[in-house]
Formats: C-alpha cells, structure tokens, sequence
C-alpha cells in the first residue's frame, strides 16, 4: 500500500495538463485546454481540461477525473499502478508496504494538527478584531499600512498576543493537546514550560490549494535587533514550505484567468498587489524557488514575472534559483522596481492604473537582465566576462525547448561577442553531462502489467432522488466556503457569517436525513465532519482524494461545459452568473431534496400499505395512512416553497 504523504507527493507534482498532453493535443481556449477526445471517436473537440481545478473531462463520452484517474483510463491500470506511473513521470520513490497501527495513528495526527492549525487562525483573527490589544497595536499596524478591511479578511491575518503562553494555555484550556500544539510549531516546549512561538507579532496564515492552514509567517511589531523581524512556522507534518507558496490559494484563480503569475518576495507584498488590482500574485516568503513551488505554479500558467526591488546584492542572490524556472520550461520575466522600493511600497505611492502600466513596460526577459546586469558588473574584464558567459550559457541550457535555446543563443552571441558555435558547443556539452547525470540517477520506465478491459458495465438504477442528491453535493463542492449570510449573535451581539457549506449541513443534518448515493454520503459525511470543526475541506480534498470514485465524482460535478464568451467580457457585458443566485439556487436545491426523500418514503409506504391490506392487518393500515397524510402534506408545503412546483 502506498502512504498518503507519498499520494500526496504524486498529486501535487502531476500537472493535468502536462500528463493528459503526453497522449492528447491541446489547444488553449479561455482558461482551459480543448482537444479531441482520447476515449471515443470525435471530429469535433469536447475534451475539456482545467488547470485551476486540475481535472479533465470530456462532454461527449462522460469521462471525467483528475490526472491519476486519466491515466488509470487511458493506460488501463488500477489505482495503485496509475499512482507509479505518475511517481516514475515525476521521479518520486515509491515505497509500498502495509499500513501498521503506527502509520494509521500518524494519519490521524496529521488530520488533528490540520484542527488546530485552523483553530490558531480562528483565534488570531478574533484577536486582531475584538480584543484591545488586537485592535490597538495590530490592526493599527495594518492601517498606518494603509492596507483596507477586505483585504485583511480575505488574507485571514490575524495577531499574536505579547503575553508569552496566552494562545497556548488557550489552546489547551479548549481542549487540545500539548504534544500536537508543539508538533504544529505554534508552542514551544522547554522542561515543564511552554511559549507561544509568535507571540507579540501580526500573523499571516500559509493555506494550501484546497485553502487548508498549514502553518503561519508573523511579524513582530516591536524593534529588537535580537529577534528575527520574520517568524516562520517549522516543518512538520503539514507544512512544508519548499512546496508551498504564499499566497496560491487566493491567486490559483486569477493566475488561470490572466495567464501569468507575478512572483514577490514578502506577505504584504502580496496583499498591497491585490489592493492594486492584480490578484495573480504570490510570494517566495524570502526563500529561494525549488522545483516543487515551480511546479506548483507550472499547474496554473507557464508565464511568471519576478518583481525585485532595487537591490542589487539582493537580486543577484535570487537569479541563482531563477535556472529551476528556466528548466521546467516557463517563460521568465523581471521587473525592476525604482531604487528604494518594493511592491508594497510602491504600488501606495501611484495609482493602481499606473503601478499595472509600469509593470507592463518594464518587464523584460529573463536571459536578457541577466546578460545586462552580469555584464555591466564584469567592467569589460576578460576573465571576469569569461565567468559571465559560462553563467549565462548554463541558464540557457536548462531551458527544454530547442527552438527557445536557438533564439537566445543568437541573441547572445551578438551581445556577448562570441561566435554562435562556440556557444552552441558549451550548451550541448552541458545538456550531455546532465542527460548522462539523470540516466544514472533514474531507471528508465518499466512495462506495468495491463489488466483486461472490462467490457461489460454493470446497470446503475438511479434512485428517486438520484439528481437532487447530485445537486446538493455539487453546490458543496463548488460553492461551499461562499457566504450564504450574516445574522447577530442574540447571547453575546457578534456578528455571525454562515457559509453555503454550515447552511447545506444544519438543514440535512437536524432532519436526519441521508444519501442513497454512497459517494454523495461519503462527501456529506466529511462536509459535516469538517464543518463541526469549523472548517472548510475545500473542492481539491475530494479532486484528489484516495478513492478514484470519489475524485472522478467530484470532477465531473465541478466540470462546467460552458466558458462565458471574451467578447461578453471585453463588452463589460452584464451576465448573470450561477454564484450569483446563491441565496436562491441553494435553498431551493435543499428543499428539493427534501421532497425527493419524502417522494421515496411514500412509495415505501404505499408498498407497506397493500401489504397490510392483504393481511388484513387494520391498525397497521391505518398507522400508515396517517403516516401518508403527515408526508403528504409537508410535501405540499415543500412544494409551495418551490413555487407550487408538483413534487411527485
């Protein structure tokens, strides 16, 4: 059996479009890729693929799933075998064994270090809004900032009380234990003592993709030169930071849209580029790029722009990573901010139009400002431009493409004044070392058994409420974390926000209802799992969920068939969309579901009715029909709140 830390490891290296473009030809359209079908004989293209949902499907033949569940169709293998076909694409090591007790407590904890990590944001957050500390030393810092109320809300920031142990003996007073909280980073431990790790400093909380706390950066708000001005969580079994990226969650969908990710270097730079109109942005945090960031953002877009400031010492130490970018085949470009500034900074002195403009026009090409910037620094020293050349000559080497490789080594080769064979030679030599390097470091692929097709499909009865179960779960799926309303806390006068996902729980759950459908139970169960503990689990928890059932169902309720036209866009053309009718769509969805559910009993018991008849059984009778009559009549009220739509 493979672990799920090493799933985990698979699904988020696989690209869906980089795995399904080794078998099918894809076409960019909007922000997903159409191509032909590779499952059923079509002339026109209905094979859809999303990168920022990461699934494919197809509208013609129904197929439908994330990259493992493509490959399990296409390649014919199981599960497991589709997981190391994509682990040997990716060079990952896979080691199978049997899960023991131990590996089984280990997931658990993971699960439970995820419960408190979004308790801590819980926690920060109210601290920042309704304490007197919060409100006068953090939230001040935020204004005198000048960063605006939505922004730090859609960023969950929050603050770290100056008391040393304050959030820890909280934590613990609620119920969770000192071991995890440690484990998590957010306490530290010495003999008998414990100590917030942040204390005294605002908090930004990391989110994965699915929107998942996975660890936290905090910023003390008091000079002291012997405390670092940026904390850090430490890694553990949730937060990884050479994977994660600042910022992703909030820019996965933008970053599709706009085809392009802008790359800087701090939180607040992030947030600041927000408020400035340009959403498609995320942060290093300060450290160097690795391949598993990189690839993270490979997913949404191949095209990233870095931002750096003035600093020269600054920016030759990040060029050094920029050749992972290159050899992962993406389009780099930098912009050079005016001396002084950072994109915090500088998107508040000018205006949003003007700071967007300045980044249009002073981008330029990454092989390009290096050469520049080398170049001026060698002062036409001959050993020192020798040295500039074999740094330049590396970065072009890495880079995949021929064609991009020919252009930048012609291009070079007239700013640099050496002969283009020269420069071609150096860069063969290069690729042939690496090539010999990887063949030796990774087994070429092994042929996996194929198991036989399976031709006969067994017959699915749906049931009377088959499409409303469908239904509800799909408006969880894409909609669930979307606010559905606001109310006052009558106890304590605070003021409450119900997401789409609590409402569509509360509602199912108080009238215990329950799904016919085993995926759709499955997915409810964890929707109310989650949301008991006042979290969300996030569209890409079922996507790439373990069981290929469940990821192919939840990629086929969140595929969209239709993309809303550019030239709609590009008129500013009003066009109601489904997020739109929310207050709506989810509560007559809900009803309709209820109805369904009382349609299904009835039958049972119109069944159960003609058999006590027969028996002649008459107390039974009529307990049934007053049973009957009871449902009847609230179907009848369902049915008014349908708009006296018949539910039969």
């Amino acid at each position: 059996m493979i672990d799920r830390q090493t799933i985990d490891r698979i699904l988020d290296a696989a690209d869906i479009v980089d795995v399904v473009q080794e078998f099918v030809p894809l076409k960019k359209r909007g922000v997903n890729y159409l191509g032909l079908c590779p499952f059923h004989n079509e002339k026109t293209p209905s094979f859809t693929v999303s990168p920022s949902k990461e699934i494919f499907k197809c509208f013609g033949c129904g197929k439908v799933g994330n990259a493992v569940n493509f490959i399990m169709e296409h390649e014919h293998l199981n599960y497991p075998e589709a997981l190391k076909y994509l682990a040997k694409k990716y060079h990952i090591e896979v080691v199978e064994k049997e899960r023991t007790q131990e590996e089984v407590e280990k997931e658990n904890e993971r699960e439970s270090l995820l419960v408190i990590t979004a308790y801590a944001s819980r926690q920060f957050t109210e601290n920042l809004y309704e304490t007197n500390e919060g409100i006068t030393v953090g939230l001040a810092y935020f204004r005198e900032r000048g960063f605006r109320q939505d922004t730090l809300k859609k960023f969950e920031v929050g603050y770290s009380f100056e008391q040393r142990d304050a959030f820890s003996k909280k934590a613990i007073g609620d119920g969770y234990r000192t071991d995890l909280l440690v484990k998590t980073g957010l306490t530290i431990q010495h003999e008998e003592r414990i100590f917030d790790r942040f204390s005294g400093r605002v908090m930004f909380p990391i989110h994965s993709l699915s929107g998942q706390v996975l660890g936290f950066g905090g910023r003390i708000l008091k000079k002291d030169h012997k405390t670092a001005k940026y904390l850090n969580s430490p890694e553990s079994e949730i937060y990884h930071k050479s994977r994660i990226v600042y910022g992703i969650y909030q820019a996965r969908k933008a970053i599709t849209h706009e085809d392009r990710c802008y790359m800087v270097e701090g939180y607040t730079d992030v947030m600041s580029m927000h408020e400035a109109g340009i959403e498609n942005v995320v942060a290093s945090s300060g450290t160097s790029l690795t391949q598993e960031q990189v690839r993270l953002i490979k997913r949404f877009t191949p095209n990233i722009t870095i931002l750096y400031d003035g600093d020269p010492a600054g920016i030759k130490a990040s060029l050094r990573g920029i050749d992972l970018v290159l050899e992962e085949g993406m389009n780099v470009k930098i912009v050079l901010l005016p001396d002084g500034e950072d994109p915090d900074s500088y998107s508040k002195k000018v205006s949003n139009e003007d700071f967007s403009k300045y980044i249009k026009e002073k981008e330029t090409d990454f092989i390009r400002f290096k050469t520049q910037l080398l170049l001026a620094e060698s002062n036409n020293d001959p050993t020192r431009k020798a040295e500039v050349i074999k740094d330049i000559v590396k970065s072009i080497a890495v880079i995949p493409e021929a064609i991009t490789r020919t252009v930048y080594i012609k291009e070079c080769s007239v700013v640099m004044e050496v002969a283009e064979p020269v420069l071609y030679h150096e860069v063969n030599k290069l690729r042939q070392q690496k090539s010999f390097q990887e063949r030796n470091k990774y087994p070429g692929p092994e042929d996996l058994p194929v198991p036989p097709v399976q031709t006969v499909k067994p017959v699915i009865y749906k049931s009377t409420t088959f499409y409303s179960e469908r239904e509800v779960i799909r408006l969880l799926l894409r909609y669930g974390s979307s606010e559905f309303e606001r109310h006052i806390n009558k106890e304590d006068g605070r003021e409450e926000i119900l997401t789409i996902s609590d409402y569509i729980v509360k509602e199912i759950a108080n009238d215990n209802l329950s799904f016919d459908d085993k995926i759709c139970a499955k997915i409810f169960a964890d929707f109310r799992f989650y949301a008991a503990q006042g979290l969300f689990p996030g569209d890409k928890h079922f996507v790439k969920h373990e069981d290929p059932d469940i990821s192919r169902f939840s990629a086929d309720l969140l595929a969209e068939s239709h993309e809303l036209s550019r030239i709609w866009k590009d008129k500013q053309t009003f066009v109601e969309t489904e997020d739109m009718k929310l207050r709506d769509l989810v509560p007559d969805a809900v009803l309709k579901f209820k109805g369904d559910k009382i349609v299904a009993v009835r039958k049972e018991i119109m069944a159960q009715l003609e058999e006590a008849s027969k028996q002649g059984d008459q107390e039974k009778v009529l307990k049934l029909q007053q049973r009957y009559a009871n449902l009847s009549t609230a179907l009848g009220m369902i049915s008014k709140q349908l708009g006296n739509r018949i539910l039969l």
